[in-house]
């Protein structure tokens, strides 16, 4: 049976579950669950997943969810994967867990905490709060700065000193990408100070293409869709219309 990957390419894991198996060739068929429409939460969806949430996976009988153990499953399990995604020495495997370990807890709450309190959260029923998307942001700002100085390493072109991306570039990269959604002075602001982060970003996004930018082609959609929200609610300029 071929692999099967449960996801909605506006969430950010998915997106990264999406583009691995485009990358290395990898055949499945793709279940769209809209988070929009409350699709994770039905009763067909939890017999999949019952935590309810994307991405998830059906490989034969196999179930799995969780984006990183996805990551990580899809890697040893396709031989067409190649060996700097998931490497097989176990001390560079281990380095690669803990940027994802990191990532759960430090930039993935910083920028989707940022992103909901600041634009998302009408569009899923909820109400936005200033007080969640700055103590959000401090984490973002924290994260990112982690990133330029300790992570990407010296000249290299990804995490961890490698000069290949690994799953825990592509799974960052995509968390970062969110932030798209911003309006543009505020996405500038953030990034200004890490240089070194957008050139990451750009590599992993070049090492990656054209899957990258086609998977991402929702997320460019609901970006241009919240700019002309923001430039119809300026004062004034209903007056030039």
């Amino acid at each position: 049976m071929k692999l099967k990957v449960y996801a909605d390419r506006m969430s950010q894991p998915s997106r990264a579950i999406i583009i691995f198996c485009k990358v290395n060739g990898i055949e499945f068929d793709e279940v769209l669950i809209i988070l929009a429409k409350r699709q994770q939460l039905s009763p067909e969806f939890k017999e999949i997943n019952p935590l309810g949430k994307v991405p998830s996976i059906v490989d034969g009988r196999f179930k799995l969810f969780e984006s990183h153990a996805i990551l990580i499953y899809l890697a040893s399990a396709f031989p067409s994967v190649a060996d700097h995604w998931y490497p097989n020495d176990v001390s560079k495997r281990a380095k690669i867990h803990s940027v994802l370990d990191w990532h759960h807890t430090n930039l993935r709450p910083g920028a989707a905490g940022y992103v909901m309190n600041t634009v998302l959260a009408p569009f899923l029923g909820r109400s936005l709060d200033s007080k969640a998307a700055a103590e959000a942001e401090k984490i973002l700002t924290k994260s990112l700065s982690t990133l330029e100085t300790f992570w990407l390493k010296g000249n290299a072109k990804f995490l961890l000193g490698s000069n290949q991306p690994s799953v825990a570039d592509l799974s960052l990269v995509c968390e970062l990408m969110q932030l798209q959604v911003l309006d543009e002075k505020d996405r500038l602001r953030l990034f200004s100070p890490y240089k070194k982060v957008e050139e990451w970003i750009e590599n992993t996004r070049k090492a990656t293409q054209p899957h990258f930018d086609v998977v991402h082609k929702t997320l460019y959609g609901a970006k241009d869709k919240f700019d002309k929200q923001r430039k119809m609610s300026k004062p004034g300029l209903q007056s030039k219309m």
